[in-house]
């Protein structure tokens, strides 16, 4: 049976980005479970939806053909314009530019610099690999200054959070939660959500 909208992914952080997108905006989905260790995603099926062969993948099925998005950001984002006002102020302005600046910090300074660190360790280059987990972490510390209101771009939540949540998760044990009591109040807000929640054990076996 195809579904209308389908999410190919595992239990990665950037598949459980996209999935928290797509709860907390709202959109249905279903979820389509890779086994990366077994090999799922270089099979020829899915290579064809992902020819790079990694997760997640966004399948709607409501296009014809069907509108096709590997890329975690990009589905945040396609939540949005799905549902707006959930992940981001739908009216132009300093709040909205606010998210898009707090969204791409953590993005490119935290997740991004977090990742080539991570195919560094992969390359048994633990050397070169630790100054660049070093530096995320630095970030992600840095970013207890943006929790003035309730979450990381204001009073409301926004695709900023989701972008830092699912990171802070990854490294919540290497994080000194005593020196960021605002990110530890936001940390289990955040745990505590219902879109969070069920994006969190979509890729669960």
């Amino acid at each position: 049976m195809i579904e209308c909208i389908e999410l190919y992914g595992a239990n990665t952080g950037n598949s459980l980005r996209a999935a928290i997108s797509l709860a907390e905006a709202g959109v249905p989905f279903f979820v389509r479970r890779l086994d990366l260790r077994a090999g799922d995603q270089n099979q020829p099926d899915y290579l064809k939806l992902n020819p790079a062969g990694k997760v997640p993948t966004l399948v709607d099925n409501t296009y014809s053909p069907p509108l096709i998005i590997n890329q975690s950001n990009a589905i945040i984002h396609y939540a949005d314009a799905k549902v707006p006002n959930h992940l981001m102020p739908s009216e132009p302005g300093p709040t909205r530019l606010r998210v898009y600046d707090r969204f791409f910090y953590f993005v490119t300074d935290v997740i991004a610099t977090s990742h080539a660190g991570f195919f560094l360790h992969q390359l048994d280059l633990n050397e070169a690999a630790r100054p660049l987990d070093e530096r995320a972490l630095e970030n992600m510390k840095r970013a207890e200054a943006f929790l003035e209101g309730d979450f990381m771009a204001g009073d409301a939540f926004s695709m900023a959070d989701i972008a830092a949540f699912t990171w802070a998760l990854s490294v919540k044990k290497q994080l000194p939660w005593k020196q960021l009591p605002r990110m530890k109040r936001w940390f289990e807000v955040m745990s505590e959500r219902p879109g969070v929640r069920i994006g969190l054990r979509a890729f669960q076996e």
